[in-house]
């Protein structure tokens, strides 16, 4: 089974990153998840959370914070350029960077990778691989808007973290749930264990 490739960066907004990767695993999918330096730091001091940085200690934390043993999780260190997911070779299903930080997304959009989250996103765009990107900003200033435009032009689907309310949302988590449901959607996943919107009550 081709993995997907969920990367998690320093922008607000882990909790969408957590139930992406949280809703693969639980439909038997494999994932391979990177967090960026700046994810942990945020991780830290938005959540408490003291991610672990070695990817098996890191797969242990995730899989007790999640409470999810099934599917398929490998766990990487951001700077780690000769993992498996860094080469075109290796082929996955597709690549999600949710949130993605304004640096991050300009990085990619000028071909310039610092960390293993944009090179795995250059490789996608070059394989002709589907990447989505969920920019977690606002408002967005000329720049962003240019380098949105570079990246969609290269094949990248651009899907914002924006909330829907004709759903009736009760709680933050039925808001997490449509965005990532939306997300994958661009994918071609479906989650079983998520009922979608199918209308306005009659």
């Amino acid at each position: 089974m081709r993995s997907i490739v969920i990367a998690i960066t320093g922008a607000s907004a882990m909790q969408l990153g957590e139930r992406s990767v949280q809703l693969l695993l639980q439909n038997n999918k494999t994932v391979d998840l990177i967090l960026s330096k700046g994810a942990y730091e945020v991780a830290k001091s938005e959540r408490n959370l003291n991610i672990p940085v070695e990817p098996n200690a890191q797969e242990v934390f995730w899989r007790k914070k999640l409470k999810v043993e099934k599917g398929s999780l490998n766990c990487y260190r951001w700077n780690d350029h000769s993992a498996s997911i860094a080469s075109g070779s290796h082929k996955t299903k597709g690549m999600v960077i949710v949130p993605c930080s304004m640096g991050t997304l300009g990085r990619i959009a000028s071909g310039f990778s610092l960390d293993l989250i944009e090179r795995c996103a250059d490789v996608h765009l070059k394989e002709n691989r589907p990447l989505i990107i969920s920019p977690r900003e606002t408002p967005f200033s000329l720049i962003h808007i240019e380098n949105i435009n570079r990246l969609a032009k290269a094949g990248a689907s651009i899907v914002p973290p924006i909330p829907a309310w004709y759903t009736n949302p009760k709680t933050i988590d039925d808001i997490i749930d449509f965005i990532v449901v939306r997300l994958f959607d661009s994918l071609g996943e479906d989650f079983d264990n998520i009922k979608r919107w199918v209308g306005p009550n009659k």
